[in-house]
């Protein structure tokens, strides 16, 4: 059955979450894109889920942060979303404390990586496509049965342009090929849940998260050099296109992948 058309003319209604349910993993950090999707979401009028892997004290002062700034509903959950067992009962926790309905997720948590494949482990491998691609599969298999149910719901990835190039000067292949699969499966969720939810991803570039510090300060300016703006990017200038795939301004559109990178990827 087909995705019905909103019945909201204006633009502002278009966007606005008010009243609705959204999960953000990987949304701990201080100035990270899941803290910032989860602040669009609010500031549009959502009830958010943050989780956390670790940072349990960074999730519950963004959730304070969150409610006491947008007045809506925020929880944080503890989740691994390298195990199908963990997501699966973080969604069955939203459902219970919200409600029973989610109408967005956005699969942000990831993994990054620090080595190419001939210097790398088998087991730093192992980690980042378990995170970063079999985690964000675990969230779409546990939310999508909900979404099937309901007959509605947006499904978000956050994958990123080095799933559509290859990084330099760093190694990064298992960073580069999750999140290539990350894109795609956006595409192949997008078709096989046609009748029932939209599917997209995000690609951002290089964004000033707070997790590339550790770079030398050569390898970053090299990265500035090859950005046609001229610098990296800052989180909150993502939070838009969040919440343009989670509202209903972005209903006919599905199996799309959105590069905010400054133009990296063009040159």
């Amino acid at each position: 059955m087909p995705i019905s058309v909103p019945k909201a003319e204006r633009l502002t209604d278009l966007f606005s979450l008010k009243g609705k349910v959204v999960i953000v993993t990987g949304a701990s950090g201080p100035k990270g894109m899941g803290i910032e999707a989860a602040r669009g979401a609010a500031e549009m009028g959502a009830n958010v889920a943050i989780t956390y892997s670790s940072r349990k004290e960074g999730a519950d002062k963004n959730v304070q942060d969150l409610t006491s700034e947008y007045g809506i509903k925020a929880k944080a959950y503890k989740c691994d979303v390298s195990n199908y067992e963990s997501v699966e009962k973080l969604v069955n926790d939203v459902l219970a404390d919200f409600g029973g309905r989610i109408d967005g997720f956005v699969a942000n948590a990831g993994a990054t990586a620090d080595s190419g494949v001939v210097d790398g482990t088998a087991d730093s491998w192992n980690h980042v496509i378990q995170v970063d691609l079999n985690g964000t599969a675990y969230c779409a298999k546990a939310v999508g049965a909900v979404f099937k149910k309901q007959g509605s719901g947006s499904f978000v990835i956050t994958s990123s342009m080095s799933g559509h190039i290859a990084n330099y000067p760093q190694e990064q292949t298992s960073y580069n090929v999750a999140k290539a699969g990350c894109i795609h499966m956006a595409k192949s969720l997008a078709n096989e849940w046609r009748d029932f939810a939209r599917v997209n991803s995000i690609s951002p570039g290089y964004i000033d998260t707070g997790l590339s510090d550790f770079i030398d300060a050569e390898t970053q300016e090299l990265w500035r050099s090859m950005i046609p703006l001229g610098r990296n990017g800052v989180a909150k200038e993502l939070k838009g296109a969040y919440v343009y795939f989670l509202s209903d301004a972005s209903t006919y559109t599905t199996g799309t992948d959105l590069l905010i990178d400054g133009g990296y990827t063009c040159r």
